[in-house]
């Protein structure tokens, strides 16, 4: 009879939107990346996937990233950004495939940062496509940011 009643309320609950889903995919990866997990980590990607960081060379491959960062995860080192503020966006197709989203993090290592990324929905599960981390620099100090981070002439 537990059963029934349990089966039935979960019958009732409301199902999660196309949103939410794709919001909790993207909690997954940054638990997954706290936990130091390399293996649920890698696997919320598309095989085709692009991890672009704050660096202007790291523009990665999956397999590229994944080289980078599971000596990290095999050692127990992972990273944690806690998101602060997210926005998804489905986009208004009829297979309702494709999602984008911005994300205000945030970092011990390196305070508020920000996430942005798409996401594609493949055999009714939603993978990352692409992510990217970026600094956020205000305004009042991106001169003195870009005079730091200026080639030499």
């Amino acid at each position: 009879m537990l059963e029934l009643v349990a089966a039935l309320a979960l019958a009732a609950a409301p199902a999660a939107t196309p949103e939410e889903d794709v919001a909790a995919t993207i909690d997954a990866l940054h638990a997954a990346a706290s936990r130091a997990d390399g293996a649920a980590y890698f696997a919320l990607f598309t095989p085709d996937a692009r991890f672009i960081g704050t660096d202007a060379t790291e523009r990665w491959t999956l397999s590229e990233f994944r080289a980078y960062a599971e000596p990290y995860f095999a050692r127990g080192q992972g990273w944690t950004y806690t998101p602060v503020e997210r926005t998804v966006t489905v986009a208004p197709i009829s297979c309702l495939c494709i999602a984008w989203f911005d994300e205000v993090l945030d970092s011990d290592s390196y305070g508020v940062t920000r996430g942005s990324g798409v996401l594609r929905k493949t055999r009714g599960v939603w993978k990352i496509e692409q992510y990217v981390l970026s600094f956020a620099v205000p305004n009042d100090r991106a001169r003195a940011v870009l005079e730091a981070i200026k080639p030499p002439e």
